[in-house]
């Protein structure tokens, strides 16, 4: 169920994606985060206008255009997939944003105040080399904002229960903070965002079930059924417990912070003390 040559998947899939979503939440993301989740991750990274913005597996970049055009941010989308990238640079027309086709590891030349992974972070099997990337690309006191999928790596059973399980690569979350800590970055904020996962992935499940035929009629019959085991293991995963899906915010070491992390830390000051009523 690769999705390497996007075209045929994101046409098949985005009526069904559509109807999943709650209405305003759709903006042409590929998987189960929604725009109120990415908001708030890039409020917790201080994404805000003239902010320079790293994109890691933007896929056609619904999220990234999302910011690009709320957050006013400069933007770089990198992707594996050119078939995804020439759809992102076509519905990015007007936005500031800039996308390359690159195999990650290594990220692009250049310094960024924040780098972005969205629901890819299983993919990696090697988290550590990824991670010594993204640090080496972040400026200091630069934030990296991701999604994780937390538990235990994958049993054998469950290997051959879930579809490209070569791209399924599970970590604690304790695993994930000591590799932070070894490239240089510190864990400043996580939220556990596995229920509501869980719920969009029953609306999808559902949505694609209902729009079968035309679904199967373009991407073909085995890969919408290899697409709906996978989002049955997810949605049993996220309900039991043995899959968390957390939103992570981590910062690399300065003694002198750039603005954007002052920035975003007097605003958790002020989350923390809020001022007494007049």
């Amino acid at each position: 169920m690769r999705q390497d040559e996007r075209a045929p998947f994101v046409q098949a899939l985005e009526r069904a994606r559509e109807a999943a979503f709650p209405p305003g939440e759709y903006v042409g993301q590929e998987s189960f985060v929604t725009a109120s989740e990415i908001r708030v991750l890039a409020d917790r990274a201080g994404i805000r206008p003239g902010v320079s913005v790293l994109d890691v597996c933007c896929g056609v970049a619904g999220p990234g255009r999302l910011l690009a055009r709320e957050r006013g941010c400069t933007y770089l989308g990198v992707d594996s997939s050119a078939s995804a990238v020439e759809i992102a640079r076509e519905r990015a027309s007007g936005l500031a944003c800039r996308f390359k086709v690159a195999e990650v590891p290594p990220l692009p030349a250049g310094t960024f105040d924040v780098v972005h992974l969205l629901e890819t972070m299983l993919a990696f099997r090697d988290k550590a080399e990824l991670l010594a990337a993204i640090s080496g690309a972040l400026a200091p006191g630069g934030r990296f904002a991701f999604t994780l999928e937390e538990g235990e790596p994958l049993t054998e059973a469950e290997r051959a229960a879930m579809p490209d399980a070569d791209t399924v690569w599970l970590t604690p979350i304790e695993a994930m903070e000591a590799i932070l800590a070894g490239a240089g970055l510190a864990l400043r904020w996580q939220e556990d965002w596995s229920e509501a996962h869980r719920a969009v992935a029953d609306s999808l499940i559902a949505a694609f079930t209902a729009d079968e035929s035309a679904i199967s009629a373009t991407i073909g019959r085995r890969a919408l059924d290899e697409l709906l085991a996978a989002h049955r293991l997810w949605s049993n995963w996220l309900a039991s417990g043995r899959v968390r899906k957390l939103a992570v915010v981590a910062e690399k070491a300065s003694n002198t912070p750039w603005p954007v992390a002052r920035w975003v830390r007097e605003r958790e000051r002020r989350d923390s003390n809020p001022r007494p009523p007049a």
